[in-house]
């Protein structure tokens, strides 16, 4: 099985890990916080630091060939799960936005705290992407 790393030039240069990695038709999606490309997390509350750190995920599908619908499984790691349901509409809208309705399987875990301190949300994946698709 052919194995390729996926570190997107647009994304923060990734050190002691890979934003991805894509195995014949899955794609392993690391864990992404709200970081921007110059590895800041996001300002804001947690809706500003889910389109990023969902962002983050898509793009790295999208540079190994994927869209969202190929996302097969997704975990939120989350530090305030409560906040999270509050904001819980706008966050669905803002998935919408970006990935349609076609949802993967999903998990959201309450962790106490994620590598960067200020961030709320790390969001994690897989892909599969048809041979069809490959490119």
């Amino acid at each position: 099985m052919s194995r390729q790393i996926i570190n997107p030039d647009s994304l923060v240069k990734p050190s002691g890990f890979a934003h991805g990695v894509r195995a014949g038709e899955f794609v392993y999606l690391g864990g992404q916080t709200a970081m921007d490309a110059e590895g800041h997390i996001v300002e804001g509350g947690i809706v500003e630091q889910f389109v990023q750190a969902f962002s983050n995920v898509l793009t790295t599908l999208a540079a190994a060939g994927g869209e969202p619908r190929d996302l097969v499984d997704v975990t939120i790691y989350l530090t305030d799960v409560e906040d999270y349901q509050r904001n819980g509409r706008e966050i669905g809208r803002r998935w919408r936005e970006l990935a349609g309705t076609e949802y993967p399987a999903m998990a959201g875990i309450g962790v106490t705290r994620l590598w960067q301190p200020e961030a709320l949300i790390e969001i994690q994946g897989v892909a599969h992407i048809a041979a069809s698709q490959d490119s």
